[in-house]
């Protein structure tokens, strides 16, 4: 079991999420921040094939043992988009904008009408310095609901609809949501392999 892991994102809310995960693990959390660590190019063209690249490249830069995940909103009316690209949905100069992302989907959706189904994907990679690659994958699914409720979330949150629930991602206090999503699936199929493998 090692005792710092590298968490291969710039996104604090990332982060955080993945510290209330961890915790009573004994595990140091760092981040690319940490390390002033670019952000490779996501050039391939699925979850698991970005969540290596990025995993990857952490580990290689620090030598430390790197987690990334890939993750995205997938709608199942826009054929999977925006998926993969659901963090470039939101892309601008001025950075990410998430409004003009959902506000994306909406309109591509030709307004959402409450029953689109659609889910949140998350996959997990974890790379060793001696080369050990591992990946795990979560999955969140639910429903699209417009306008926009909520601000305890982050990304597509506030148009996200849990399955059996009325309330948005973004409605729901981050503990409760760290029980259910995407990313804690991912994770605790991670942290049943790391207590496998300690």
């Amino acid at each position: 079991m090692f005792k710092t892991l590298l968490i291969a994102t710039h996104n604090q809310g990332k982060v955080v999420e993945f510290q209330d995960m961890f915790k009573g693990m004994g595990i140091e959390i760092k981040s690319a921040a940490d390390f002033k660590l670019p952000e490779p190019e996501e050039t391939e063209e699925t979850f698991t094939g970005n969540a290596l690249l990025k995993a990857r490249a952490a580990c290689k830069a620090t030598g430390l043992p790197a987690l990334a995940d890939d993750s995205g909103l997938c709608v199942e009316g826009l054929a999977g988009a925006p998926g993969i690209y659901s963090a470039r949905w939101g892309e601008t100069p001025q950075g990410r904008d998430f409004n003009m992302a959902m506000a994306r989907v909406n309109d591509e959706l030709g307004g959402i009408k409450g029953d689109e189904a659609a889910y949140f994907i998350a996959v997990l990679a974890l790379v060793y310095p001696d080369g050990r690659e591992e990946t795990f994958e979560g999955k969140f699914e639910g429903h699209l609901t417009w306008p926009m409720r909520g601000d305890q979330g982050h990304g597509y949150d506030p148009i996200f609809v849990p399955q059996d629930m009325t309330h948005t991602a973004a409605e729901m206090e981050p503990s409760k949501k760290n029980e259910i999503s995407h990313r804690a699936k991912a994770v605790e199929k991670f942290i049943t392999y790391m207590k496998q493998d300690a």
